[in-house]
């Protein structure tokens, strides 16, 4: 009875001591976060809805299928270098989301044929295909970089009315908020729609065995379901959303770059950890929200990293470009601590 006791006061000791190290880093880089312009805040918001794709891909392969899988360092160049190479021939940039879809999803089958007809570790099986995916990224694109910046994208219909709208509502001052704000706008659509899709596809007969195929595969076997079969799909669908993810952050850029999915992995584990961390989700359609939210949050994090300044007895320590990876390894590193402390409470 005694040791029951003094449960809550143990689980409210943890909570504050929480609250105290956030108070504490608030207290720190609070002014450098006040700094922060609005275009710089919309900025990061817009890109976080853009790379959403790659968190919902990533959950589905990493949580759903329980399937390690790499390929997405691949896969998402491989939709930018589709989309930018048919963009600069011609091709309506439109066009090119469903095409760059169907590229991450060849990526992914690669991967799980591999992994299920070879019986080669899933983890080799996505390296094998990360790699062989440069190669084609290059003989694709012809050249390691593609410009975007003179060339229609699909914000490209909407930029001048959407740009005459505001500054007609807002003024001139509004006019430097119009791309990132169409951008956000753009997104939002594209991403709640996909999440619609998928939510439905999730609570389909289909959706129930990729789950279940995460789950029990020997159970999902005695029932008659191909897990192989269930494995191919499931990635075809997480590889594929990381395609499209390539194609519209590609456009948003500005370009496309062969080396642009080095260490995405990182962040769509961040996104998916902070998702669950706090909003917990106990279903699919609240999972793949929260995943959303979470790739919101990490892009506001990195953003705001860049602009800290740390106080210190000699000067103030700042974070440059070239430490974004190190705040992102940080950040994985907080979360995943702090995900472990909530499961041990």
């Amino acid at each position: 009875m005694s040791q029951n006791k003094g449960e809550p006061k143990q689980k409210q000791t943890g909570w504050l001591r929480v609250l105290l190290a956030i108070g504490l880093v608030l207290l720190v880089i609070g002014p450098s976060l006040l700094r922060l312009a609005v275009n710089v805040w919309l900025g990061a918001i817009a890109t976080g809805l853009g790379f959403a794709f790659v968190a919902l891909g990533v959950y589905l392969s990493f949580r759903v299928l329980n399937f390690p899988d790499l390929t997405i360092d691949g896969s998402f160049p491989l939709g930018a270098a589709l989309a930018a190479t048919l963009i600069t021939a011609g091709v309506n940039p439109y066009w090119t989301l469903p095409i760059s879809f169907v590229g991450g999803a060849v990526a992914g089958v690669a991967t799980a044929l591999i992994a299920t007809r070879l019986r080669i570790h899933s983890l080799l099986a996505s390296i094998l295909v990360t790699t062989g995916l440069i190669s084609i990224n290059l003989r694709i694109m012809g050249r390691s970089n593609i410009p975007l910046l003179n060339t229609d994208t699909i914000f490209t219909p909407f930029a001048d009315s959407f740009r005459q709208a505001l500054v007609a509502g807002g003024g001139d001052g509004m006019a430097r908020l119009a791309g990132n704000l169409l951008a956000l706008l753009l997104f939002g659509l594209l991403v709640l729609g996909m999440k619609w899709l998928l939510d439905w596809v999730m609570r389909t007969e289909m959706g129930l065995a990729l789950h279940a195929t995460g789950d029990n595969p020997q159970m999902v076997r005695a029932l008659g379901i191909n897990t192989d079969g269930m494995i191919v799909l499931g990635l075809a669908i997480s590889n594929g959303l990381v395609g499209l993810a390539g194609a519209v952050v590609a456009q948003y850029q500005g370009f496309a770059d062969v080396n642009m999915g080095l260490g995405l992995i990182i962040a769509g584990l961040a996104a998916v950890i902070l998702g669950e961390t706090f909003f917990r989700p106990t279903h699919f359609a609240a999972a793949s929200t929260a995943v959303i939210a979470g790739m919101v949050l990490y892009r506001i994090a990195i953003a705001a990293a860049l602009t800290i300044s740390i106080p210190l007895p000699n000067g103030s320590l700042t974070l440059a470009a070239q430490d974004v990876k190190l705040a992102t390894a940080l950040l994985v590193l907080v979360a995943l601590w702090f995900s472990h402390a909530q499961k041990k409470k």
